[in-house]
């Protein structure tokens, strides 16, 4: 855990780059060396892959993985951070250092001018709190060549991310990012090894892009799962019920007595395979 003389040296360091920290960009700085290491262990970083990398912050993850990655390119929103980020990490050649927002920047575009001959692309990130899940579902939707993504957020999203059936973390969530990724949960970081301290932990996940997966195709089913789960208590009959118009509440019944799912079922029990065969077979409208 990073301890109070870590603290003043990473005040030190935003004192002298005349920077304040940003709660708009929900800044919070990972000061632990230890878990550093365990993110990139776990990214399985070598001198055949690339790396994109969203919100470097004071860059202490940033001059970890441009020692070991082929080719790297950071995304940082606050213009305040770049001297400081050229100034610790500009001097490799490996590194492209941008100043955009994620959600607005053409990462593919960006990809296509800055990396060649990658084995791997790996994403790297401590996600905004507040834009997690738009900066996850971002690269599923948009980006054809990334291979993995792991991604330190709050503990409470990746443990939703990472969720079974008949759990009580598992949500509408969980069945979307499992359709595209392999997610497993890694380890747990403590609010304490951040400057300034955030008001909960933290979990990295790692998530395995399953390429056969097709991309542009997705939302009607995801709109789908997002309906069977809209009201939590409520059982799935209601839900589709509420959520679509063509079947009456005694179709519905029927459907799903038909698929072995019982009537009186709700949607956290259902795994992503009976989701999908549902959706398929009833609900998909071409």
């Amino acid at each position: 855990m990073a301890d109070n003389n870590s603290n003043r040296i990473r005040k030190a360091i935003v004192s002298q780059d005349d920077f304040s920290v940003k709660k708009k960009f929900s800044q919070n700085f990972l000061l632990d060396e230890n878990i550093i290491h365990k993110i990139i262990d776990s990214a399985k970083i070598d001198n055949t892959t690339c790396v994109i990398e969203i919100g470097p912050g004071l860059g202490a993850l940033t001059k970890e993985i441009v020692k070991l990655a082929k080719s790297v390119i950071v995304y940082e929103i606050d213009e305040d951070l770049i001297p400081h980020l050229q100034r610790l990490i500009g001097s490799f050649k490996n590194l492209i250092l941008l100043n955009k927002d994620i959600l607005k920047a053409n990462v593919e575009e960006d990809i296509l001018n800055h990396f060649d001959g990658c084995e791997r692309t790996v994403v790297i990130s401590n996600l905004p709190y507040h834009i997690t899940t738009p900066i996850i579902m971002k690269f599923l939707e948009e980006l054809k060549n990334i291979d993995s993504m792991v991604l330190m957020m709050q503990l409470e999203v990746a443990q939703r991310i990472t969720s079974k059936p008949n759990t009580k973390d598992y949500n509408a969530l969980s069945v979307i990012i499992q359709h595209q990724t392999i997610a497993k949960y890694l380890f747990k970081v403590p609010k304490a090894v951040f400057y300034p301290q955030p008001n909960v932990d933290s979990a990295v996940i790692r998530l395995d892009i399953i390429k056969e997966v097709n991309q542009t195709d997705n939302t009607e089913f995801y709109n789908f799962v997002h309906k069977c789960f809209s009201q939590r208590r409520k059982t799935l009959v209601n839900n589709l019920a509420n959520g679509y118009n063509k079947y009456a509440k005694d179709e519905l019944i029927e459907i799903l007595s038909k698929e072995k799912i019982n009537p009186q079922t709700r949607a956290e029990v259902l795994g992503l395979e009976e989701f999908m065969k549902l959706y398929q077979n009833y609900f998909r409208e071409s």
